[in-house]
């Protein structure tokens, strides 16, 4: 199991003391330092069942100098949302916990955050 998180995020804490006081077994991934490619992101956005802008945090300041929230919601743009989260990963949601049976989830919440627990053991 992996954990993408940002420290300064209380979310992604509160998530890594859960996945600890369960014991899981995971790795941690600060993807401010380490951001995921474009390849990466499809791979966990398929995972998620999501569209990028779905993980999109649009209230980011640097989404407004993009202007994501004028840009489609379509198919036809995916790649550009894509293109956007992996040279901006501060519009990435978090946490976000990729478990091994192939799942992964957006784990703002402690219930999300057990279900990974589950999933990933």
């Amino acid at each position: 199991m992996e954990i993408w998180v940002n420290p300064a995020c209380s979310k992604c804490r509160s998530a890594v003391k859960l996945l600890d006081e369960a014991g899981a077994d995971y790795t941690v991934r600060r993807y401010l330092e380490d951001p995921p490619d474009a390849g990466e992101l499809r791979a966990v956005l398929d995972r998620l069942g999501l569209e990028p802008w779905d993980i999109t945090r649009t209230q980011e300041a640097v989404a407004g100098e993009l202007g994501i929230a004028g840009w489609p919601r379509e198919p036809a743009e995916r790649e550009r949302w894509i293109a956007a989260l992996a040279a901006h990963p501060r519009l990435i949601q978090r946490p976000i916990i990729t478990a091994d049976d192939g799942s992964a989830s957006v784990a703002r919440n402690e219930d999300a955050v057990r279900d990974a627990i589950v999933r990933g053991r």
